[in-house]
């Protein structure tokens, strides 16, 4: 579920098969020509950025993920018209960035908030209830007021070791706990770093077992699932 913190935003689940407004915004264009740089402005910045990119792969298609995301965090979204100024640059097709845009989570192709957390749910971090964070997180966020700001859950992020953890403007925070809704949502108000010295890459960051404490949060106890044909399935949250 995602929350859009703003004015009349309610939690909506999925997300658009193609970017919203492509047909109206590229009107004149096909989405399966390659762009004429001779026809397409591209701020010098993006370009140099997408260009900077490209270089560090043999095939330029390679580039299609970390170019769309320069694009993202300049115009806040992947836009139709983004999808194209990115295409120009790569010389590739509008479609081809579409699919894959529209394909991975971390990609915005409807407009969603500058600054975003994504809360991990998945296995690890939900058995570090995770879900009690997503939930504090989003009522913090109603309380405060946050205006353009995405609250979502995502599947993974591949930082169990983190759990429950979440990708804040891209910075892997945590352990965290629901009393740290609150700071964090202040924090993305005032346009500050939420928790810094809790992320990697921080100085001095460290996991709580690495400093000798305890985690912040229990595991959820959990009890065997019993397949109606008998035998035990896994395990589950109780």
């Amino acid at each position: 579920m995602t929350f859009l913190a703003g004015p009349e935003r309610e939690p909506r689940i999925g997300s658009a098969a193609l970017p919203p407004g492509w047909a109206a915004a590229t009107a004149d264009r096909d989405p399966h020509v390659v762009p004429d740089p001779a026809e397409v402005a591209v701020p010098e910045d993006l370009r140099a950025e997408i260009e900077e990119i490209i270089a560090r792969y043999p095939d330029r298609h390679s580039a299609a993920l970390p170019a769309l995301g320069a694009a993202q965090r300049r115009y806040g979204w992947c836009s139709p018209q983004a999808l194209v100024e990115v295409a120009c640059v790569m010389q590739v097709t509008p479609a081809y960035l579409a699919a894959v845009a529209t394909f991975y989570d971390m990609l915005r192709t409807q407009p969603s908030g500058r600054r975003y957390v994504y809360v991990c749910t998945s296995v690890s971090c939900h058995l570090r209830n995770a879900r009690a964070v997503y939930e504090a997180l989003v009522e913090a966020a109603r309380e405060q007021g946050l205006e353009d700001c995405e609250i979502r859950e995502f599947e993974c992020l591949g930082a169990c070791d983190m759990a429950p953890m979440a990708s804040i403007d891209g910075r892997y925070v945590g352990p965290l706990s629901t009393s740290d809704a609150a700071a964090i949502v202040a924090a993305l108000r005032n346009g500050e770093t939420p928790l810094p010295g809790r992320a990697l890459g921080d100085p001095d960051y460290q996991l709580p077992w690495q400093r000798g404490e305890e985690h912040p949060l229990p595991a959820e106890r959990v009890r065997p699932h019993v397949h109606p044909a008998g035998g035990v399935a896994g395990e589950v949250p109780e």
